[in-house]
């Protein structure tokens, strides 16, 4: 009798699984193709009337809310930049410290010394930027690298764009003047 309770409920079980691989692969019509699916036999409604078509791409305008030819003017220049391409203002370094903290200290820490929480946890350290081998690098390495990716570190051009990029290389600089300032500096 047992083993009868258990059969039962293993093909019930069973069902289930195919019911649900039914529910995933449903059967799917491509836009303004045939179907039986409306009157007019097309698989979309056609747009209500009046409807006006929003531009896309680069060149859009930025009332569509996309980037409009200037800022892809910018995001071109700042892609080539050798060096700091932006002049070096507090409002750069608050916006280069505020997207650090977001995405670099976790593994490079608040001061840049390499020993983030997510290093702490057991992930592989990433060099201080406090070495001299990265005070001497130009500001180009540190984009590039937040830009490809290195050894580990996984590239961070789909979510930070190039102003920011920018912003989080003078933000760094800042770190290794912090590391290092004179005495003599700060009068």
């Amino acid at each position: 009798m047992r083993a009868a309770v258990i059969l039962l409920a293993v093909l019930a079980l069973a069902g289930c699984e195919k019911m649900m691989r039914n529910m995933y692969d449903q059967p799917r019509y491509k836009p303004m193709r045939e179907s039986p699916l409306f009157p007019d036999g097309t698989s979309a409604r056609s747009p209500v009337p009046g409807t006006v078509p929003a531009a896309s791409g680069n060149l859009a305008g930025p009332s569509s809310g996309r980037l409009g030819a200037d800022q892809a003017q910018l995001e071109a220049r700042l892609e080539k930049a050798q060096s700091q391409p932006l002049p070096v203002t507090m409002q750069l370094l608050h916006r280069g410290q505020e997207r650090f903290n977001i995405y670099c200290a976790p593994c490079h820490s608040p001061v840049g010394d390499g020993d983030g929480m997510v290093v702490r946890r057991g992930f592989p350290a990433p060099p201080s930027y406090h070495i001299d081998r990265l005070r001497k690098a130009p500001d180009r390495h540190f984009y590039d690298v937040m830009t490809n990716g290195y050894g580990v570190m996984r590239p961070y051009s789909d979510r930070v764009p190039p102003e920011d990029r920018w912003a989080i290389v003078a933000y760094i600089r800042a770190l290794q003047l912090s590391q290092y300032a004179r005495a003599e500096d700060a009068k």
